[in-house]
């Protein structure tokens, strides 16, 4: 269970985060709209609402998924670099997956939303000075103060994160 829930493993960002990094994370970043369409431009609708695992969301779920919680980082971002340690408001991911949208809309809506999105956040990345990326700002779930450099990480992990998930299921059901 726990390999189909973390098919990359748990998130893990080095306190040491070199250029050569990011510059990884955000070469992740950028391909991932791309990678994420072709993995799914073939599935039928019924494979669409295959959940990923037992109890988990379907590939539908998770595509709009990331589309909603990319958005909220790239404001996250826009947020700390025009506020002092602003603190961000979280949302409920779980329950925004559970709207109608989220269930039911098609997939090619989230597709081409992450494209745009990480065309414009890479673009707004790369022009990042160092002053820049070590701005940060408070998550309110144990006021944990993110670097900017550190949330690069996260969301290059998030998109490979639940790119194994529609992946290791695809090759599961040898939709592939």
């Amino acid at each position: 269970m726990e390999k189909l829930k973390y098919p990359i493993g748990k998130l893990n960002i080095p306190t040491d985060i070199s250029s050569e990094l990011l510059t990884d994370w955000i070469s992740t970043l950028e391909r991932f709209p791309e990678r994420l369409q072709k993995l799914v431009e073939n599935l039928s609708e019924e494979q669409i609402d295959t959940p990923y695992r037992e109890n988990g969301w379907t590939i539908r779920q998770v595509i709009h998924h990331c589309a909603d919680s990319h958005h909220n980082s790239y404001t996250r971002f826009k947020w700390a670099l025009t506020e002092e340690k602003p603190i961000i408001k979280t949302y409920f991911e779980d329950r925004w997956a559970e709207l109608f949208d989220s269930k039911t809309a098609p997939i090619q809506l989230s597709l081409n939303t992450l494209k745009a999105l990480h065309a414009k956040w890479v673009y707004f990345l790369k022009g990042l000075t160092e002053d820049d990326l070590n701005k940060s700002f408070i998550h309110p779930d144990g006021d944990e103060e993110v670097g900017l450099k550190e949330n690069i990480g996260i969301y290059a992990w998030h998109c490979n994160h639940h790119y194994a998930h529609i992946q290791q299921l695809l090759i599961r059901k040898n939709w592939l």
